[in-house]
This record gives C-alpha cells, structure tokens and sequence, in this order.
C-alpha cells in the first residue's frame, strides 16, 4: 500500500518535471491546476506554416504542431484541407495565451483569429485542451520563445 503511494507520487513528480524540460521538439504549458507537454513538430517558415496539418488523418495525443513567426503578427487560421479537428492556441512572446479555439470543424474556411500580436500557434487534437482541464491564464514553453514568462530551465 505504501509502495502504491510513493509510486503513485513519484509519477506525479515525474509528469511535472516533464513540463519544465525544454527542447526544439517539445512544447510545454502549464496552468492553475496543471501542466504538460507535446511532441510537436515545428513549421517555422511560410511554407511550412502554409501546410500545417492538411491531409493527416490522425494527431496522437501528445502531439501537435507548433507554428513560430519571426515577429509578433495578426493570425488567423482556417480548416481548409485538414482531416481532423484541432484545438488551436494561440501565444504572444511571453508565452501567454492571447485565442483559443476548441475543436476547430475540419474543411471549414472560416478564419480563427488569435490575436494581433502573435508570436506561436500550438495545434493539438480536438478536444484535448477540455480532456487536460487547461483553463484561465495558460503560458507556453518553448527555447524559441524571446521573453518567456516560463523560461527554460
């Protein structure tokens, strides 16, 4: 029973660090309540930025795809072409959350703003962000960020 609950707490300590690691492939985020990270794939040039996720026909769990501007821009994204809904957050420099947009309808061509001063877009699968309970303040971490609120450490 012991050994259960110091499992247990371990785990939870294990799942907690993970958040804080930094890398080029990985995207954390944390809010009141919790914390996590995606394996994501980078787009960080136009074209890139252009395909996105168009024609994947799945997105495992911890993954998604983390799109980096060079500069603070307006973005909006749409659905033409992609297969699967998204969940679409949106971040300024610091890693703060500026839009959401649940479960994003895939094909629709309607654009999804984040915001006027949009540093990184993270696409995770539809309804992921319900199914981890992210809600109020969210902060991303990133090495690519300029001025994280949440630095690597």
């Amino acid at each position: 029973m012991i050994r259960a609950g110091l499992l247990a707490l371990a785990l939870c300590l294990l799942s907690q660090g993970a958040a804080a690691a930094c890398s080029e492939t990985t995207a954390g985020l944390r809010w009141q309540g919790g914390s996590t990270t995606f394996t994501v794939e980078i787009a960080d040039d136009a074209a890139e930025r252009a395909q996105g996720l168009m024609f994947r026909e799945s997105l495992d769990p911890a993954a998604g795809m983390l799109f980096i501007y060079e500069r603070p821009q307006p973005a909006a994204f749409w659905m033409k072409n992609t297969l699967i809904p998204l969940d679409i957050l949106f971040f300024d420099v610091t890693g703060r959350l500026t839009g959401f947009h649940e479960n994003a309808v895939p094909h629709d061509e309607t654009p999804l703003p984040g915001g006027n001063a949009v540093a990184m877009v993270l696409e995770i699968p539809g309804g992921r962000a319900r199914e981890l309970g992210l809600s109020g303040a969210v902060e991303l971490q990133h090495p690519r960020l300029p001025t994280p609120v949440w630095p690597c450490e």
